[in-house]
């Protein structure tokens, strides 16, 4: 009997989690969609196709704990509809073992999801972000690609490469810059320990310029302690472009991680981003924890409309409480690892203490 109530449950549940994905799904792609096409109406109908087809994978990861919440909110609220709820405590099972079969399931489910994700959506965001970036936004010079301790950029005749980019102060470090002339040949490289990043000027210290000419044999090297250069207008929002935790493994932001802080850069965000890629794949577990008591406490005197409405509240408080954390962390406000994991710690506590309320 256990067994086929087991059964019947899951059932119910995963109908109702495909359902809850496909309307999150749906409603995103929609407003994205349409803020994409106000932004870029230039964009071609075969980039903005090709693009969400390389973004639909990492949507659907997002939309994974929506997803669960909403199938374990309906879930409940159907049985306890049908009174199917109250002869199931009646028969002495309580409302932990019922949800059992769904938190073993979602857990066997993050699990598979998770590794997946590591390994195939770094692929997928790097072919979105060059969609974006060539087809779309029509700059490509902003399209960063990471490889092995630096990020690489291209602007017309000029390749450079930056060990780390800190967004919030608009810093960077670690610049080589190469310019060729139009046959391709290398006439000038600019190196610099830092760079403020100044919309179209950069201020450039601690570095050195050498010049290859053909009047001379040897490059011709200058140090200096403060330069400015003006780049290109399309890279005055570089720093806006890069995202290394969504185009990196988690062995290989990890490396990465490692060699920027041996070389006594700033990781700050990318350590807030590597525990945040843990702490998500637990959300989904919190969803459904933080949604089994207020399912089963306002199902009894609503219906699917208030359901519907406290699954979308839930998610914006988590949500809010999740972006606010994680800025928190790129800030140094708090430490990375608390800043990825405080938000699911609290929605957590939160539900048991209210599970630990119920009679049953």
């Amino acid at each position: 009997m256990i067994q086929i109530m087991d059964r019947y449950i899951l059932k119910i549940f995963f109908t109702y989690f495909v359902a809850g994905i496909i309307v999150f799904v749906t409603i995103f792609l929609a407003i994205n969609a349409m803020s994409l096409n106000m932004e870029y109406p230039q964009a071609a109908g075969s980039a903005v196709l090709e693009y969400y087809l390389s973004f639909l994978p990492e949507i659907l990861y997002q939309m994974i704990p929506m997803g669960c919440l909403v199938g374990v909110v309906f879930t409940l609220s159907s049985l306890n509809k049908t009174h199917e709820l109250m002869a199931l405590f009646a028969s002495g099972i309580s409302l932990v073992r019922i949800t059992i079969p769904i938190l073993i399931s979602i857990l066997c489910f993050s699990i598979l999801a998770f590794t997946l994700a590591d390994e195939s959506l770094p692929r997928f965001v790097q072919k979105k972000n060059f969609i974006f970036y060539h087809q779309i936004k029509m700059k490509p010079a902003q399209y960063s690609t990471v490889k092995t301790d630096r990020i690489w950029y291209r602007s017309k005749n000029t390749i450079f490469n930056i060990k780390t980019i800190n967004r919030s102060k608009k810093m960077a470090e670690g610049l080589t810059l190469y310019q060729f002339n139009e046959a391709w040949d290398l006439v000038q490289m600019i190196t610099a320990e830092k760079i403020s990043l100044l919309g179209q000027q950069w201020k450039l210290l601690k570095g050195s310029v050498t010049l290859f000419t053909d009047k001379s044999s040897f490059p011709l090297t200058q140090d200096f302690k403060e330069k400015t250069i003006v780049i290109d207008e399309e890279l005055q929002d570089i720093q806006s472009s890069f995202n290394s935790v969504d185009v990196l493994s988690l062995k290989d932001l990890k490396k990465y991680i490692q060699k920027n802080k041996e070389a006594g850069l700033d990781t700050l965000s990318l350590e807030v981003g590597y525990h945040d890629k843990f702490a998500f794949a637990c959300t989904a577990l919190v969803m459904i924890l933080i949604g089994i008591p207020f399912s089963v406490t306002h199902s009894r005197g609503g219906g699917g409309l208030l359901n519907a409405g406290f699954s979308i509240l839930l998610v914006v408080v988590f949500w809010v409480l999740r972006n606010s954390s994680l800025t928190l962390g790129h800030h140094g406000s708090i430490p990375p690892i608390l800043a990825a994991w405080g938000p699911n710690i609290l929605m957590g506590i939160v539900a048991v203490t209210l599970m630990s309320r119920q009679k049953k």
